[in-house]
């Protein structure tokens, strides 16, 4: 059985996205990437802090754009509410959360933002790699 794969997409690929790949692949099961349609050369100072905070580094991650991850089918491609649809990315789900850019608010707003996409990483862990496994059906009958 292969790994879910994952991909999470913001326009800079510098903030959410890369919060989000940190926190999944802390997580672990899976194969998590993140990209941006768009994408600024550098992981912003902000999320590497705000990660730092939590023990996650994001020091050595960089910003790539959806030319740079894998031609694959994702398990999900996964929005940050910035309207990008990605239409190049083949996936057998998308999720867009509406999730504000967090270096546009105070390092309070930050962190606020910053939980709520943790809790929802985690959420998708538990849907997509802990979902509850469904046993092998008995195929003899039982008198």
């Amino acid at each position: 059985m292969t790994r879910p794969c994952v991909l999470f997409v913001c326009v800079a690929n510098s903030c959410r996205s890369q919060m989000a790949e940190a926190a999944a692949k802390a997580l672990g099961g899976w194969t998590v990437w993140s990209s941006g349609s768009h994408p600024s050369g550098r992981v912003h100072p902000m999320a590497i802090e705000l990660m730092r905070e939590l023990k996650l580094p994001l020091e050595g991650h960089a910003s790539k754009g959806l030319d740079q991850v894998p031609s694959v089918e994702w398990d999900a491609v996964v929005t940050m509410g910035c309207g990008d649809a990605c239409p190049s990315v083949r996936a057998k789900r998308r999720l867009d959360w509406a999730i504000p850019d967090p270096v546009a608010g105070s390092v309070e707003q930050a962190r606020s933002i910053r939980d709520d996409l943790l809790w929802r990483v985690r959420e998708l862990h538990k849907e997509i790699v802990d979902k509850p496994r469904t046993p092998p059906q008995d195929k003899t009958s039982r008198r």
